[in-house]
């Protein structure tokens, strides 16, 4: 069963594999549930030859197109742009592809937004942009009050980041209890809404080698993640940890909980990056709107040479499209 409206897919970076990667998934998704891609068809000429392109003034237009062609909602960007080479004149236009997709979805147009990478230092350079990543920034065009966990997921792991596109230096202070609070209970509505869980198992990592054994490396385990641990038990949540990063992601502790919350970026994107490193995808938690994403960056060194691998922009664009049936994901 298809659902009633197509899934809105950004053009990302032009300059980066997206656009490559989307002419790849349409080849391997055609018999499956429409998607449209919102980009400049300039940005596509030469990709894929192959591939049939069809502009769209409708998104209402797609699912008839989509067997036949890639439906492209036509966004005007200011410049061409050639893969690999990056373009300050086209950046607002990425972001404003990004808000347009939102809009789609919040309207009612599209069912679910799926994102293509954008290069995140380009747009500050070009327009400015305020905000670390996608993740943040969809959270700004949800609403105000409005905070999203970004999860990361694969069939062999789930993982949450606490503190997302930080510097490392930066993440002792960003840790809160409020933060670490709000996180966990965010990731446990949605394990039970987009999965079914009745009572999700959630592993949390401590933020110090060993989970700071005792004291002895940091404090931050016993003053800081602890006692939020023991708060939401109390309110029925099951919680594993603080745990040593370092024995939680073997195949055995897998088997015990059905995501890992970490303290930072690396700590929880290492792991997922080495067990399925072109099938992982990104599932924005939290919003008012379903977002998918590929779980890699834009690859500017090899765009445009046909080397890019599919994998997670396909995951990714089925899972937008079960977010779009609505229902449990398995």
């Amino acid at each position: 069963m298809m659902p009633s409206k197509p899934v809105a897919l950004t053009c990302g970076e032009p300059a980066g594999v997206g656009l490559e990667l989307t002419l790849k998934a349409w080849q391997a998704l055609r018999g499956e549930s429409p998607f449209f891609l919102i980009a400049d068809a300039r940005h596509l000429a030469g990709l894929a030859p192959d591939v049939p392109i069809r502009e769209i003034d409708d998104p209402g237009q797609a699912a008839a197109v989509f067997p036949h062609a890639l439906p492209v909602l036509a966004h005007p960007f200011p410049e061409a742009n050639p893969p690999g080479e990056l373009r300050r004149e086209n950046a607002q236009s990425v972001i404003d592809v990004i808000r347009r997709a939102v809009d789609l979805v919040k309207g009612g147009a599209a069912s679910a937004v799926c994102t293509n990478p954008i290069n995140k230092k380009a747009l500050k350079d070009g327009a400015g942009f305020a905000f670390p990543g996608h993740t943040e920034f969809l959270a700004h065009l949800a609403g105000p009050g409005t905070r999203s966990v970004m999860m990361l997921a694969a069939p062999a792991l789930r993982v949450v980041p606490v503190t997302i596109h930080e510097p490392l230096e930066a993440v002792p202070a960003l840790l809160t209890a409020d933060l670490l609070s709000q996180t966990l209970t965010i990731t446990h509505s949605a394990m039970r809404q987009l999965y079914g869980l009745r009572n999700p198992r959630l592993a949390v990592s401590g933020l110090n080698p060993h989970a700071g054994e005792g004291g002895a490396m940091g404090q931050t385990e016993i003053t800081l993640i602890a006692p939020v641990l023991e708060r939401l038990r109390a309110q029925g949540m099951e919680i594993a940890g603080p745990l040593p990063a370092d024995t939680m992601f073997h195949a055995q502790a897998r088997r015990t909980y059905d995501v890992a919350l970490c303290m930072y970026h690396d700590q929880a994107l290492i792991p997922i990056k080495t067990l399925d490193f072109h099938g992982g995808i990104n599932i924005t938690l939290g919003l008012p709107f379903a977002r998918t994403s590929p779980d890699h960056g834009t690859a500017l060194d090899i765009a445009g040479q046909g080397r890019a691998n599919p994998s997670s922009l396909i995951a990714a664009l089925r899972e937008a499209a079960k977010f779009g049936r609505g229902g449990p994901r398995t």
